[in-house]
């Protein structure tokens, strides 16, 4: 398999430290919690994620930036955000599919891993830190500058939301072949044939 088939989906969850450096394409969302070498692009879907970068919180001009509906949104609302940063847009990502019904349901990590399988083609997509689908667990490292609802009510009603897109994604791609990463394999939804889980110590380390 040819290294730009493979590609490196890097969340926010708190596993997302099991990455470790390794041949394809990275794919990061919003801002990483560690350094990642050779990222392709980073992925944002959110507000709240162009109003800190707008309010100058977070700087993420050192990645080439695929956004998604809200973001295409921001930017034509604030013409003068859009001429700071138009160099760092790779490219406009507003596909949501009917499953997901709305922007809201469709998070950063989705959007993340449709666009590598629908616009990069990656024939073997990996996934880190993608901890929902294991766990009661929505933390993200974007809680460090976004301000975000942690509350167990919001919680019950994101992974309501959440989880289900996922069989949805690996079903249209059934072609792909899906590698998620997690310090058990008590994954929370029904995997189909295409995916499987690899397990690993989840005391990674950091910073690789």
């Amino acid at each position: 398999m040819e290294a730009k088939e493979i590609i490196h989906v890097i969340g926010n969850g708190d596993l997302a430290t099991l990455y470790t450096p390794a041949k394809g394409l990275k794919i990061v969302c919003n801002m990483p919690a560690f350094q990642v070498e050779n990222v392709y692009a980073t992925c944002m879907v959110d507000y709240k994620m162009m109003a800190c970068l707008h309010e100058g919180n977070v700087k993420l001009d050192m990645y080439s930036w695929v956004l998604g509906v809200r973001p295409r949104h921001w930017m034509e609302m604030k013409p003068d955000f859009y001429m700071k940063y138009a160099h760092c847009v790779k490219e406009f990502y507003p596909t949501v599919p009917d499953y997901a019904e709305n922007p809201t349901n469709f998070n950063c990590g989705h959007m993340a891993v449709h666009y590598s399988a629908n616009k990069l083609k990656g024939k073997q997509i990996h996934m880190y830190g993608f901890d929902t689908l294991f766990d009661f667990n929505i933390r993200s490292s974007t809680d460090t500058y976004l301000n975000s609802d942690r509350s167990n009510q919001n919680n019950y009603r994101l992974i309501g939301n959440w989880r289900p897109i996922w069989p949805q994604i690996f079903k249209e791609f059934k072609n792909t072949e899906f590698v998620l990463y997690h310090y058990h394999n008590d994954v929370k939804i029904k995997l189909p044939d295409n995916v499987r889980v690899q397990v690993r110590n989840a005391k990674t380390k950091k910073n690789m």
